[in-house]
């Protein structure tokens, strides 16, 4: 029977799946509105769906690499438990190397994209959010490719807490490349040069800098060389190669990467829940949240 909006609504309010997974289980099901609902529950939709209104801002980020290509990912949970669980680490897993190997241009593509056993990948989730019991979401990813002659620099921090990729051109020393890793989930820089920050920025610093400056009460004739050696500062505090390295102090990043024959290509860095708002349990309540489950 031709399925209806008025049918999908209804389904939707019954399970809180989304509309698309309502329109297909009632065209599976014929229409048959419980059959729907049960159809939705064995794929794991229709639980899946009641927590999607919880906050998961928990989880992992994790580094993959196979050949000239690599992953970095965060998939997030509810609960730090959660994010130990043998279960969700192999999740994680399995997702970067779907990644890695179909290449989706984003997270939308990748949750439709075939995944194992008839299922998608949005399926897969699902089905290890009705087994996990919290909600689970693949928040990001990027591929990143990298020339023969060059290597990748993969860390982890904190067991996944925070993740960093970088790529290393002319070298393929993946030891330096893992140490600029390294010094990134440290320090936490926001550009790999000084050529990567806009004119833009760089002249309302200048302003802000000159404004300081005069505000100090400091003479004109000796504010613009304070602002270009404060300007040195900010730099420092923004991009790699200027930054003192986190395993050798009297170098800089820059420095330390050349003296090697090498240069840093790009870096990424994610931290997990970093720009989510996170719910305001205590120890004790999450520990009875897992206990009850």
């Amino acid at each position: 029977m031709a399925v209806t909006a008025s049918m999908v609504k209804e389904l939707r309010e019954k399970t809180g799946a989304g509309m698309m997974d309502c329109k297909k289980a009632l065209t599976e099901t014929n229409g048959d509105m419980e059959k729907a609902v049960d159809f939705l529950r064995e794929k794991g939709i229709a639980s899946a769906a009641k927590k999607a209104d919880r906050v998961a801002a928990e989880g992992l980020a994790l580094v993959k690499s196979e050949g000239n290509k690599a992953v970095i990912v965060e998939v997030n949970s509810e609960t730090d438990f959660v994010a130990k669980n043998e279960n969700f680490q192999k999740l994680v897993g399995d997702l970067a190397s779907h990644i890695i190997s179909n290449g989706p241009a984003s997270v939308e593509e990748a949750l439709e994209q075939p995944f194992a056993e008839g299922q998608s990948v949005q399926e897969y989730i699902n089905a290890s959010i009705a087994k996990i019991g919290e909600k689970i979401s693949l928040r990001r990813f990027e591929v990143v490719e990298k020339e023969d002659g060059d290597a990748f620099g993969e860390y982890l921090h904190m067991g996944g807490r925070i993740g960093v990729l970088t790529v290393v051109g002319g070298s393929n020393d993946a030891e330096l490349a893992k140490d600029v890793a390294m010094h990134v989930a440290a320090i936490n820089p926001t550009y790999v040069s000084r050529d990567e920050v806009s004119q833009e920025e760089v002249e309302r610093e200048r302003e802000v800098l000159t404004q300081q400056a005069l505000n100090e009460g400091k003479p004109a004739n000796i504010v613009e060389k304070m602002v270009e050696g404060r300007l040195s500062k900010y730099f420092e505090q923004v991009c790699l190669l200027d930054q003192p390295f986190v395993k050798d102090g009297d170098q800089k990043v820059g420095k330390y990467v050349q003296n090697k024959g090498a240069s840093v290509k790009s870096f990424i860095r994610y931290e997990v829940g970093e720009g989510m708002e996170k719910r305001e349990d205590n120890f004790a309540e999450e520990v009875m949240s897992q206990v009850k489950k």
